[in-house]
C-alpha cells in the first residue's frame, strides 16, 4: 500500500521513540552480539541522524529505558531474555550503565520513561497516555532490538492505534540474516519501513 510520507510523518502528529539505547545494552559495556551488531552497522550514528532531524522540526522524542533494582525486586524472570538480563552488573537507576549512550543523550525537553519490568515500553509506563495527550498518531520506532523490543513495541503501538514508521538503518538485532527476515516477513506488514535517508529528507 503506497504511503505518503509527508502526510504520515507530519511533525504535528508524530513522535520519535528511541528504544533501550543505553550504555549497559549497546554502549561499551553492552550485550556482546547486540553491541557488536550496533557498532558494526553504525546504528547509533543513524539514530542520531533521525534524532537531529526530529529536533529540527520539533517532533517530540521519547527515550524508552529499562532499569533494575540491585536485588531484582519487583521483576520476574519468566522467560529466557529476562533471566539473561539478571546476569552481570544490573542497570541500576541513575547509573552509568542505565544511562542513554552519550552520543544520543536526551535534551532538556525530551521525554525519558523508565520501566522496571516487562519487555516493551507500552507496558507499565505512561507512554501511550503521553503520546495521546500530545496528539500523536504516528510513531517512529528506533533502537534495539529487532529480536524482541522493537518488534514488541511496534506490535503494541499498532494495537494502540498508532501508525508506525521504522527507519531500517536505525534499528538493530542479531543475527543480521534474522533481522532481514523479520523486516521482510513481519515488520512490513505492521509498519512502514523506510531508509533513514528518506525519513530525514521528509523532515527537511
Amino acid at each position: 500500500m503506497p504511503v505518503d510520507l509527508k502526510q504520515v510523518l507530519d511533525p504535528t502528529h508524530t513522535a520519535l521513540l528511541v528504544m533501550e539505547c543505553q550504555e549497559g545494552i549497546v554502549g561499551e559495556a553492552g550485550f556482546g552480539a547486540l553491541g557488536e551488531a550496533v557498532k558494526q552497522q553504525g546504528t547509533i550514528d543513524q539514530i542520531k541522524r533521525v534524532i537531529d532531524a526530529a529536533r529540527a522540526v520539533s517532533v517530540p522524542i521519547f527515550y524508552l529505558t529499562v532499569a533494575r533494582r540491585a536485588d531484582s525486586g519487583g521483576g520476574i524472570a519468566n522467560c529466557l531474555i529476562l533471566a539473561l538480563g539478571r546476569k552481570g552488573e544490573p542497570l541500576l537507576p541513575g547509573s552509568t550503565r542505565q544511562a542513554v549512550v552519550g552520543a544520543l543523550a536526551p535534551h532538556e525537553n525530551d521525554y525519558v520513561l523508565t520501566r522496571f519490568h516487562g519487555l516493551t515500553p507500552f507496558h507499565g509506563t505512561e507512554l501511550d497516555q503521553l503520546l495521546r495527550n500530545l496528539g500523536v498518531r504516528t510513531v517512529v520506532a528506533t533502537g534495539v532490538s529487532v529480536n524482541v523490543g522493537v518488534l514488541g513495541m511496534t506490535i503494541e503501538a499498532v494495537n494502540c492505534g498508532y501508525q508506525v514508521v521504522v527507519p531500517r538503518q536505525a534499528v538493530a538485532g542479531t543475527p543480521e540474516a534474522y533481522v532481514d527476515a523479520v523486516m521482510t516477513h513481519t515488520m512490513r506488514f505492521l509498519a512502514t519501513v523506510v531508509s533513514v535517508d528518506d525519513l530525514v529528507s521528509t523532515w527537511q
